[in-house]
């Protein structure tokens, strides 16, 4: 995307916060096969790091203290309110490596992990979610 022009409608409402790779895709495909419907909330430290952290859907309990930021794969992807501040102006790209999943997470035994990676938006993109009134 250029990161000046404007972007085209179809490329505007393809503006995400969050993302995934087709090898987390893959993994999120099992484990809803296995677990039934997910979800996701970004950990914001203590003791799984900063790892995107797979339940079962309902398993963690979300409030007002959290946003979606949208979905991955068919499944909503949370993170806190404040910790959002911190990385509002990054588009989060959920991947799968192989090691260690969190130590609540759902993807644990399988000998995958969930990673976070991330990207600066680029001016348009960034115009886009202002417009949309953020998040």
């Amino acid at each position: 995307m250029a990161s000046d022009a404007q972007l085209t409608e179809a490329a505007a409402a393809a503006v995400s916060r969050v993302s995934v790779t087709p090898a987390a895709q893959a993994l999120i495909e099992r484990l809803r096969a296995e677990h039934g419907p997910l979800m996701f909330h970004q950990s914001g430290g203590c003791c799984d790091g900063s790892a995107p952290m797979c339940f079962a859907l309902g398993e963690f309990i979300t409030g007002d203290a959290d946003i979606c930021l949208g979905e991955i794969a068919q499944t909503p992807f949370y993170m806190s309110r404040s910790q959002f501040e911190y990385w509002e102006h990054t588009h989060l790209i959920i991947d799968a490596v192989p090691g260690n999943g969190g130590m609540f997470s759902l993807e644990r035994p399988t000998g995958l992990r969930f990673l976070t990676r991330s990207r600066l938006y680029e001016d348009a993109e960034w115009q886009v979610l202002e417009a949309r009134g953020r998040p």
